[in-house]
């Protein structure tokens, strides 16, 4: 007989004395024909009878489900209930679990839908909807201003998540426990914006979501949200994360593995204002081209198509995993010797790979070296800005965290600003005869939009008043200077020539 799938119905109570016996008795008993069924009910701290009516309700044996009733020592909020919910059921190896609400918000009558999408393979979370239905939430008793907020709300996480969900605060879901495993939801708020982190969590891990429609339902419920300061919370918490995903913030919740968004690199830069972009149309047709960390490929494939004969050196050849081909030579660039000579080319690119360099002072010695007698070559290279006024706010607000990408990348050594890096160059025997600001990625962030093209407007205006204030990265072109021996050798030709002359 092959085993029944494991499903825990999850009830978040609070103060629902006179709704959780309803819930608890419009449960589809048939449900437990095609699965195993478990309830857990936590209580999270009422002041009324809420217990009491859970233990009369299964002592009257009209509830055929195995039910745990548990009790929070101390209020935990209505994101930290769910937090100890899933960890139940994950410690007790279920395959999904089902959240209901104690206040009889949600009709239970709809769990088999919700939950078989996510049993059948189809979905890791499956969303309860009242917005999938035209004017159903209204139809239902849903205050109008709740429904004008939920849908602006929506509007706006969709916007910046670049999402198609109908709606954002349904608290009716099911997820796959698989799925719960493997996301950071213990770091979430304990507040009613949970649901959203968990969503956000749910969309950056690339996990699949699914929308059924559900009956909107209100009744004499005390609802304990802040609308203002719930709606506050949403937009500040889908800013930071959507922010978060192209380095300009960081908080650990969603610091994840991003699946679906691995190997993003220049290809996605092309068609926005980047290093990758402003390279492209310096760099003129038919010159010789060397990349150091030339990352997916991508820009050294378009410069073939400039005509340009094109090298790449670094610790990971974009040939295997790419759909690329072009000399590439393997080398750790902090220990061993160049493989190939820099100065045979006549520009060598160096996009954001400095700093992730032990020693990049050493490194530009040996280039500068390499180039001693190409005085012609030219180096052009970018980096993250860290003078960048979203970094200053975070260290007015004591946050200096590093994250999977950006400027504060994990795998980063060294941090510069115009000054720094301009100084690094200097110092290692270059002339910088070019230095700019590039703005942020907002495209990459918002998508290729009206909004973002005006953002991006506004922050090159911005760079123009300041670009160590308001620069995402560095971009900077040099040329070595003539080596000590090539000057020695032409204040020796001209001395020469000086005496010859004087003598006739």
């Amino acid at each position: 007989m092959e085993k029944k799938l494991k499903v825990l119905i999850f009830i978040v109570a609070y103060n629902a004395e006179n709704t959780i016996k309803n819930v608890l008795m419009r449960i589809p008993s048939d449900i437990h024909d095609e699965y195993e069924i478990e309830v857990l009910i936590i209580d999270d701290q009422s002041s009324d009878d809420t217990v009491l009516r859970c233990f009369e309700t299964i002592k009257s044996e009209q509830i055929k489900f195995t039910t745990h009733v548990f009790v929070n020592p101390e209020n935990q909020g209505y994101g930290g209930n769910q937090k100890i919910g899933y960890q139940f059921a994950i410690e007790r190896e279920f395959d999904c679990v089902a959240l209901l609400h104690g206040d009889g918000q949600y009709d239970p009558g709809c769990l088999k839908d919700l939950i078989e999408p996510v049993l059948m393979g189809e979905a890791e979370a499956v969303f309860g909807s009242r917005m999938l239905t035209p004017f159903g939430a209204i139809k239902g008793g849903m205050p109008l201003y709740k429904y004008v907020g939920n849908k602006i709300l929506t509007f706006f996480q969709n916007f910046f998540l670049k999402t198609k969900l109908s709606e954002f605060h349904s608290g009716y879901r099911v997820y796959s426990v698989k799925a719960l495993k493997q996301i950071p939801f213990n770091l979430n708020t304990s507040d009613f914006h949970f649901d959203s982190e968990i969503i956000i969590q749910f969309i950056y891990y690339g996990f699949r979501i699914v929308e059924r429609p559900i009956p909107t339902y209100y009744g004499d419920e005390i609802c304990y949200v802040n609308g203002m300061r719930y709606a506050l919370d949403i937009a500040i918490t889908t800013i930071k994360a959507r922010m978060q995903h192209f380095g300009l913030f960081y908080d650990r919740k969603y610091d994840i593995a991003y699946p679906h968004h691995r190997g993003e690199q220049y290809e996605t830069k092309k068609d926005i204002d980047s290093p990758f972009q402003r390279t492209l149309k310096r760099i003129p047709s038919g010159s010789t081209v060397l990349e150091f960390e030339c990352g997916s490929g991508a820009l050294l494939t378009w410069l073939i198509k400039q005509s340009c004969t094109v090298c790449g050196v670094g610790q990971f050849n974009p040939n295997d995993e790419n759909n690329v081909s072009f000399p590439f030579y393997q080398c750790d660039l902090n220990y061993e010797e160049l493989p190939i000579n820099p100065g045979d080319y006549d520009y060598i690119l160096m996009h954001d790979m400095l700093e992730h360099l032990a020693k990049p002072e050493i490194f530009l010695e040996k280039i500068k070296v390499a180039c001693s007698f190409s005085p012609d070559a030219m180096i052009i290279a970018s980096t993250g800005n860290i003078a960048f006024f979203t970094m200053r706010v975070m260290l007015l607000l004591g946050q200096f965290n590093y994250g999977k990408r950006g400027i504060l990348d994990l795998t980063h050594t060294r941090l510069f600003t115009f000054k720094t890096f301009k100084r690094l160059f200097e110092q290692a025997g270059f002339d910088v005869i070019h230095m700019e600001g590039i703005p942020a990625p907002v495209k990459l962030a918002l998508g290729d939009s009206r909004f973002s093209g005006l953002i991006t407007s506004l922050n090159r205006w911005l760079i123009g008043l300041s670009r160590s204030l308001f620069s995402y990265q560095i971009y900077l072109v040099a040329k070595p200077k003539r080596s000590l021996m090539l000057l020695l050798k032409d204040a020796k030709e001209k001395g020469h020539e000086y005496v010859s002359n004087s003598c006739v």
